[in-house]
């Protein structure tokens, strides 16, 4: 997982780099880049080659896919589209598995902003640091969310998708700073305790949440419903999450 999100990583730079990309708007009207496709390609070729007994779900494949599972494969090949179509550097590399709801091992890489967060098999997480080679993994550094004071908290939102919604549920909290960012790397934010806070009230799918949701656990965080802060789970029909709050355990969550 680690050697294809890197060499994922390594295609959609090339792509990025370049002096122009093709974009497409998909059904949804969301957007989808070439970049988009060749990393979906590369990262699925791969997965099925090495677990081919596994039912894999990535974004670019998922109206092929039937009924919801609660083993699987995820892959979002670049989350934060509109971030990579701006050139605002927020885009990532997500790959997890999910065992009977939840997303135990993943993987998140940043490639334009060279960081780079996976699980351990022993269920901790950390970030390596650069330079990546795709064979060879480099030294890490174990994360651990933060212990938050409630009187001061550090919140992350989302870069593209800020709504009043969000902002009035932030206005609850006794917040000393507020730092926006794109794509999954708002729940590695929280990981690694830069972060205390990242509530999401607007559509997200499950690919776009199991990798660094995976990696937050590991690093003792927790994602929760927003509607009854049960845990949030996955393999759910059309592969759609509800609204979520992901967090330290410390803060003192609030009802929306």
């Amino acid at each position: 997982m680690r050697r294809l999100a890197l060499e994922a990583g390594a295609r959609i730079m090339d792509i990025y780099d370049a002096d122009d990309f093709d974009v497409k708007v998909k059904s949804d009207a969301s957007p989808v880049t070439e970049a988009d496709e060749a990393a979906d390609a590369l990262i699925s070729a791969g997965l099925r080659a090495a677990f081919p007994d596994i039912a894999l779900v990535t974004e670019e494949q998922a109206a092929s896919h039937g009924q919801s599972v609660s083993s699987f494969l995820i892959v979002d090949p670049l989350d934060g589209t509109k971030e990579f179509i701006n050139r605002r550097g927020d885009f990532t590399v997500n790959i997890a598995w999910v065992e009977n709801g939840e997303p135990v091992r993943g993987i998140v890489y940043a490639p334009a902003r060279g960081r780079m967060f996976y699980t351990l098999p022993d269920g901790g997480a950390v970030e390596e640091t650069g330079p990546f080679d795709p064979e060879t993994p480099g030294a890490t550094r174990p994360i651990r969310v933060a212990e938050p004071d409630n009187g001061a908290l550090m919140v992350v939102a989302s870069k593209s998708h800020r709504d009043q919604a969000t902002d009035d549920y932030i206005g609850q909290y006794a917040v000393k700073d507020m730092t926006s960012a794109g794509s999954s790397l708002k729940f590695c934010l929280v990981a690694t305790g830069e972060a205390d806070l990242y509530p999401r009230l607007g559509r997200t799918m499950e690919w776009d949440t199991a990798a660094g949701h995976a990696v937050l656990l590991g690093a003792g965080g927790r994602v929760l419903r927003f509607d009854d802060l049960t845990p949030l789970g996955y393999g759910k029909p059309g592969f759609e999450n509800p609204f979520f709050i992901a967090c330290a355990p410390g803060v003192a969550l609030k009802q929306g």
